[in-house]
């Protein structure tokens, strides 16, 4: 029999209120109100433009990032209710640093390095390597690759 001070033991997809277990809001959805009596929690969608990601307890749900254009950002994976929008940079850029809160345009490859077409669609770095062992690049270009030794 429960006494009011025991510990209340809920599940992973529960929280204590009130020394009883209330159930948490799915994934895509937020707190209106916790339970009480017989009355179950009750949760409702995210909103427009917001996501909540886990179960949870919370009363709002998290606005989406905004992929800004004048930092050179590009939608790649438009948000919904249950995950947040992914940015990325436009082609032609990449991520200024490791938070890609803004990017940087590329710059030419210098002469010994190659344009590598995956790295640049990526757009998580510049898309610049050294050319390989056989291989050379003899010119600076932002689009040449490394050419094989003939």
């Amino acid at each position: 029999c429960w006494e009011p001070g025991d510990a209340v033991g809920c599940f992973d997809k529960q929280y204590e209120h009130k020394g009883r277990c209330c159930k948490r809001c799915q994934p895509g959805e937020k707190l209106v109100s916790e339970c009480s009596g017989k009355i179950d929690t009750v949760c409702t969608p995210c909103e427009s433009g917001h996501y909540q990601q886990g179960w949870t307890k919370e009363r709002h749900c998290t606005p989406h990032d905004i992929c800004e254009d004048n930092a050179g950002l590009i939608v790649k994976t438009q948000g919904n209710t249950t995950h947040n929008t992914v940015c990325q940079c436009r082609a032609g850029m990449h991520c200024s640093d490791t938070s890609c809160q803004t990017c940087v345009e590329n710059q030419p490859c210098q002469r010994g390095f190659g344009f590598v077409e995956a790295k640049a669609m990526a757009r998580m770095s510049s898309p610049c390597e050294p050319c390989a062992e056989g291989t050379f690049s003899n010119v600076s270009s932002k689009t040449e690759p490394c050419y094989p030794w003939t």
